[in-house]
């Protein structure tokens, strides 16, 4: 037959099938068919994990059945992590791609394990889980840790354990529980900590102990660290600090005074914050109180001795037992009525004895004095210091109205400042002299019942004033320079230094001119007052009232007591002149 012209029916139903060849019936029928196929396989998508079984396996790869419509295959390698494996055996499979140009399955068991690993990372962390991890390696600040098989992450060295480390090489190739402490999703690292661990159970011991504990139970207990300002003691799991003032009865510098490094010792429950994980401890109240053993015969007016512990500006505190101190205030010092600073007579480490001047027990407080162990030189200050008699003193304050000076220890006196000097107008005591230094002195007035004694110093001298009164009579003439002048006049300065006043009026010259600052003129004393040291002058006056004849008869005199007032000015404020008689022979002169 030529099948070459053969020509398909146009009108052939395909979908007819002979049911009795059993074959084909209709389209509909095989299109369930292919479904019910389809169905059979399992539904994953790329990108997946899931889960497989382990078909055949050998030294270069594995093949591993998920239901889906052919076998992947697994390099070998990525299962020898676990030589056990076989076929038969169950895992999970990361789904790369259902088909790759060759319609092969790809899988990865490797990225499956690292998903699931990262996973499992997370959980840890979101739920504070404790893990167990594997000491791989040393690396700079800390070490390399395996966790969940695969996955790297960070031990700091911080986080090794609650105490220092020096050796981290020691931890290497262990195997050490873990806590998730922080992940960097976009750099895929975690660090885990162990010292967490081991806070959480210091904790959960502190509060076990803590819960348990009583104010006033004696406990034993460690010297764990020694600071300046206490001493730490370890309880058994919880620390407790002994603050430096509840080590001892007595004050001490340092609290290595008392204790040492791991000394065993017992300590006394004081206080305890059991949220805040805090407790005070007591070394010094497990032994009577000091004031408890103080002599009951001792009582006030006896002597004591002691050492001096603390000072400061108002008073010292004096030791005169362990745990006892009386306090010996400024006041109690010295007998002087100026105040000072304790410093000025004591020292600390100072032993002195002192008076007790108060005792209360029930306060455990005492005052002591030591200015009672001397004589009060008020009681005889008069017969000492007489009125009109000589000391020298030592300049010990300044104040406005005058200087301060101590004559003895305990006396003290006050030379006012227009005591200080006949000439000189002062107008703070610290142009005069400073503080520290000597200064002659001369009684004025003794008052024994307020402790006061009034000095000066300018009475160690006769009053010049009463030469001057002799020298520049009024109507005498004198030459004069003017220094300085102002609208009411010029000030004139006139032989040995004696300071004049010339009203504006009286300075017209003869040639019916005004004197002028730096001229040095004749100018006539108009007017002399010796308690308010005050000369008035006139140049006008010299040729108005013929002065001439004044000034002949006025010249001798002054070259005759020239030499002598001279020796006044040289000598003020040092010499007694009274004891040179200058000032009776020049009133003689007059």
């Amino acid at each position: 037959m030529d099948y070459k012209n053969v020509q398909p029916l146009a009108d052939f139903d395909w979908d007819a099938i002979d049911e009795k060849a059993g074959k084909v019936s209709n389209k509909e029928q095989a299109s369930d068919k292919t479904e019910a196929y389809e169905k059979s396989f399992n539904a994953f998508t790329e990108q997946e994990v899931i889960e497989g079984t382990i078909v055949a396996i050998n030294d270069r790869e594995a093949v591993v059945n998920v239901g889906a419509k052919s076998d992947g295959v697994i390099p070998a390698s990525e299962l020898r992590y676990n030589p056990d494996l076989k076929a038969g055996d169950k895992i999970e499979v990361y789904v790369e791609s259902q088909e790759d140009a060759n319609g092969q399955l790809m899988l990865s068991h490797k990225k499956a394990r690292i998903l699931k690993s990262w996973e499992r990372v997370n959980e840890a962390y979101d739920n504070q889980e404790i893990i167990t991890g594997y000491v791989k390696s040393r690396t700079k600040g800390g070490l390399i840790v395996t966790v969940f098989d695969n996955i790297e992450a960070f031990l700091p060295g911080s986080q090794i354990d609650v105490k220092p480390i020096r050796d981290y090489d020691v931890y290497v190739d262990k195997q050490m529980e873990f806590k998730v402490v922080k992940i960097n999703h976009e750099y895929k690292n975690v660090v885990v900590s162990h010292k967490a661990l081991i806070e959480d159970e210091i904790e959960a011991q502190k509060a076990e102990i803590i819960s348990h504990l009583e104010k006033g139970q004696v406990l034993e207990g460690v010297v764990k660290n020694i600071t300046s300002y206490g001493v730490f003691v370890d309880l058994g799991g919880v620390d407790g600090l002994i603050h430096i003032t509840d080590l001892s009865w007595g004050r001490i510098n340092h609290p290595e005074e008392i204790v040492q490094l791991d000394q065993k010792i017992n300590v006394v429950i004081l206080d305890f914050d059991e949220a805040k994980r805090r407790i005070a401890l007591g070394l010094k109240q497990l032994t009577p109180h000091p004031w408890d053993a103080l002599d009951p015969n001792l009582k006030e007016g006896d002597h004591v001795k002691g050492k001096v512990v603390v000072l400061a500006d108002y008073g010292a505190f004096v030791e005169v037992m362990p745990g006892v101190e009386g306090l010996i205030h400024v006041s109690e010092m010295s007998w002087s009525q100026h105040l000072r600073s304790a410093q000025d007579f004591l020292k600390v480490g100072d032993e002195v004895e002192a008076v007790i001047l108060s005792l209360d027990r029930e306060n455990r407080k005492m005052s002591l004095g030591i200015r009672q162990l001397m004589p009060d030189p008020w009681l005889a200050i008069a017969e000492k210091y007489p009125v009109g008699s000589k000391h020298t003193a030592t300049v010990r304050n300044f104040t406005n109205f005058g200087i301060f000076v101590e004559l003895e220890e305990g006396v003290d006196g006050l030379i006012h400042i227009s005591d200080l000097s006949w000439s000189k107008k002062i107008k703070h005591p610290a142009e005069f002299t400073k503080i520290g230094e000597k200064i002659d002195v001369v009684v004025l007035e003794v008052d024994a019942n307020n402790r006061r004694l009034s000095l000066g110093h300018k009475q160690l001298e006769e009053n010049p004033w009463d030469v001057y009164e002799s020298l520049f009579t009024v109507g005498s003439v004198h030459q004069g320079k003017i220094v300085s002048m102002n609208d009411k006049g010029a000030t004139v300065i006139l032989p040995y230094d004696v300071e004049a006043f010339a009203p504006m009026r009286h300075l017209d010259k003869e040639d019916k001119t005004k004197a002028r600052q730096g001229e040095t003129l004749d100018f006539k004393v108009i007017e002399f007052s010796k308690d308010s040291k005050k000369i008035i002058v006139s140049h006008t006056r010299t040729f108005q009232d013929g002065a001439d004849s004044t000034r002949e008869g006025d010249d001798k005199k002054e070259r005759a007591t020239k030499r002598t007032v001279k020796q006044i000015n040289d000598n003020l404020e040092k010499t007694t002149l009274g004891d040179l008689d200058i000032f009776q022979k020049l009133k003689e002169e007059k």
